[in-house]
């Protein structure tokens, strides 16, 4: 019988406890439609930004018991998939209300008593925690998610004060935080280095964790160093979900040559904690993602060219339960 590396790992990923899926949308999975594809609106062609705000026609026509049967879908096809712990971003803003947080917190206990799985929830702040109204829904979100989330351009032109609410916040509740970070693919971007500085700022080290970070690797490599040492210093750990970022759009901005994918193959080697997610599933971000954290974490390795079965695994496992402080 031939081995093969791939099942193997798998196998020895289920030994260990399972899959933790470190971040996810599951409350607008499944939510795209044929008229979002090519033919129709080809709303799923659009920038990332843009999407931001062409998801509200969905929120807003979609029920609490809608969002309801959306996580819970995603949830099964998790736990097929070898999932026992995940964390979901829930929309918490004007346009969601409080349906899709009170959908995700039945969901929790649906995940716990239907399919033995560790579900945690994070406030996806979209419209930012700036604008009053905006911030109403992300303070009223505070006591029913277990991580607070942050999206720092939603606030554009005020991100440094968009981390300081989300780690205040943090700081007076004992929280942990995900933020997303450096999403675009541009050496213009450096949200980490932001995002680490203003966790030392605060005091939180080892309490915050930069989602995506898929920008890091643009930039020359004395700065991704410096940066890497700076993280240390923050206790900053990733979650890295390549299947999201690599349809990074080409431009002509010139950079040091790299995949569009969080670069593991420098970030563990200098010491720093990495953890696996899927982020969208089947949605107008990310129409033909199913959530395979294998799928994840194959495309993961393939484009660092990283190849360490045993730290593979803890980025599958260990890690991913580092960064939702369960261990």
């Amino acid at each position: 019988m031939q081995w093969m590396p791939l099942s193997a790992l798998k196998q020895k990923i289920i030994s260990a406890g399972g899959f933790v899926n470190a971040h996810a949308h599951f409350d607008r999975a499944y939510s795209v439609t044929p008229h979002d594809l090519p033919g129709g609106s080809a709303t799923v062609e659009h920038p990332l930004q843009e999407k931001w705000q062409l998801v509200d026609t969905w929120k807003r026509a979609t029920s609490e018991e809608g969002y309801f049967s959306h996580i819970t879908s995603a949830l099964r096809a998790q736990a097929e998939f070898g999932v026992t712990t995940a964390l979901t971003f829930i929309d918490c803003d004007p346009v969601a209300g409080e349906r899709a947080l009170n959908a995700a917190c039945r969901a929790k206990e649906y995940a716990a008593h239907k399919l033995h799985m560790k579900l945690k929830l994070a406030c996806q702040t979209l419209k930012g925690v700036i604008e009053p109204e905006a911030k109403r829904f992300f303070e009223l979100s505070l006591d029913k998610v277990d991580v607070i989330g942050g999206l720092p351009a939603a606030d554009k032109g005020q991100e440094e004060r968009h981390l300081d609410v989300l780690l205040s916040a943090a700081k007076a509740s004992g929280k942990r935080v995900h933020v997303h970070v450096d999403q675009n693919n541009s050496p213009e971007e450096k949200e980490t280095e932001m995002l680490a500085r203003a966790v030392l700022k605060h005091g939180l080290e080892g309490k915050v964790s930069a989602v995506h970070g898929i920008s890091i690797a643009c930039h020359p490599k004395k700065y991704r160093q410096e940066l890497y040492k700076l993280c240390l210093d923050a206790g900053l750990s990733f979650v890295a979900c390549p299947g999201a970022w690599l349809d990074a759009r080409r431009n002509e901005t010139l950079t040091p040559t790299h995949n569009a994918v969080t670069p593991i193959d420098e970030m563990i080697p200098a010491g720093l904690c990495v953890a696996l997610g899927s982020d969208n599933i089947a949605d107008i971000y990310k129409p033909y993602a199913d959530g395979d954290p294998m799928t994840e974490l194959r495309m993961l390795l393939e484009s660092n060219h990283f190849y360490d079965a045993d730290e593979l695994i803890r980025i599958a496992t260990e890690n991913g339960r580092r960064v939702l402080g369960l261990i």
